[in-house]
């Protein structure tokens, strides 16, 4: 007799990584942090990015990147999963 597993409790559906999967990640991941750049008051006020940036992405550095990475892979994990159950992936 095989245990049961908390996903087959809760009834959920899992989805294979895909293209699909990826591409809805990416655009959430994208989502974010092109709102979060336009959002966050005080932007720039930590550590800055090791790499050269346009003149727009100025005071985008570290923590607004943790902060909207975080962000748009809560949104992408929704979604994927949003998206999975109703089939549509």
């Amino acid at each position: 007799m095989t245990p049961i597993t908390l996903a087959q409790l809760a009834g959920g559906t899992t989805i294979e990584w895909g293209f699909s999967v990826a591409l809805v990640m990416i655009l959430s991941n994208l989502f974010a942090v092109i709102i979060g750049r336009f959002a966050i008051k005080n932007a720039g006020v930590g550590p800055d990015l090791p790499v050269g940036k346009p003149a727009i992405w100025k005071k985008f550095g570290i923590p607004e990147l943790l902060a909207t990475a975080s962000l748009g892979h809560i949104l992408g994990a929704g979604m994927i999963l949003g998206l999975a159950n109703a089939g549509v992936i």
